[in-house]
């Protein structure tokens, strides 16, 4: 699905990791299934031609943007700066409704220091800047990176005017959103690729 006369970005969350509560999320790898999901994923995001897959500094992300490069034969490139909302300092919750009440308030109040060590525009300034470098750097061509939910939704929340905690809450392990550059504007979100 890319634009009749231009390029695409690419916003793919992270496929399915081994959730190890002893251990900060921003340190989980991938399961088995989430690896086994990679190559449905190649398959479905090779319609946009990428000339690189770029990644978050993190386990999950990097090893689902390598299978997927490797699938497409495409080169991998890892970029600090993609990384998920910064909160290893945060206990695990046990309970998924404590989580999603934690996200609620993080982009409810994105100004202010909610939910773990960076404000939710904070963890969106950040992202924006490694995004805006690799598209910089790509200038003629489409852009694939894979992140993380929370700095996805975020993205998306400020640029194309999608209720952030609704975005956050469809998007699977994994999923993808595609917008037309320069806008950005958005084509697709792919919230399921089982």
């Amino acid at each position: 699905m890319s634009p009749a006369n231009g390029r695409t970005l690419t916003l793919v969350k992270h496929s399915l990791p081994i959730v190890d509560p002893d251990l900060p999320p921003s340190r989980w790898e991938l399961s088995h299934e989430g690896r086994r999901r990679c190559t449905t994923l190649a398959d479905r995001i090779s319609q946009f031609d990428p000339v690189a897959i770029h990644a978050s500094v993190e386990p999950k992300a990097t090893e689902t943007a390598k299978i997927v490069a490797q699938r497409l034969d495409v080169p991998l490139s890892v970029r600090e700066g993609l990384e998920e909302h910064h909160r290893d300092d945060v206990p695990f919750f046990r309970d998924p409704s404590d989580f999603d009440d934690a996200i609620a308030r993080l982009f409810e109040a994105p100004d202010d220091l909610v939910y773990g060590a960076e404000t939710a525009n904070q963890a969106l300034t950040r992202f924006e800047r490694a995004l805006l470098t690799i598209i910089d750097s790509q200038p003629n061509s489409n852009t694939v990176v894979v992140s993380h939910g929370t700095v996805i939704a975020l993205y998306l929340a400020r640029h194309c005017g999608i209720d952030p905690l609704g975005v956050w809450r469809s998007l699977g392990l994994p999923s993808y959103a595609v917008l037309a550059l320069p806008g950005p504007e958005l084509l697709d979100i792919v919230t399921d690729i089982t």
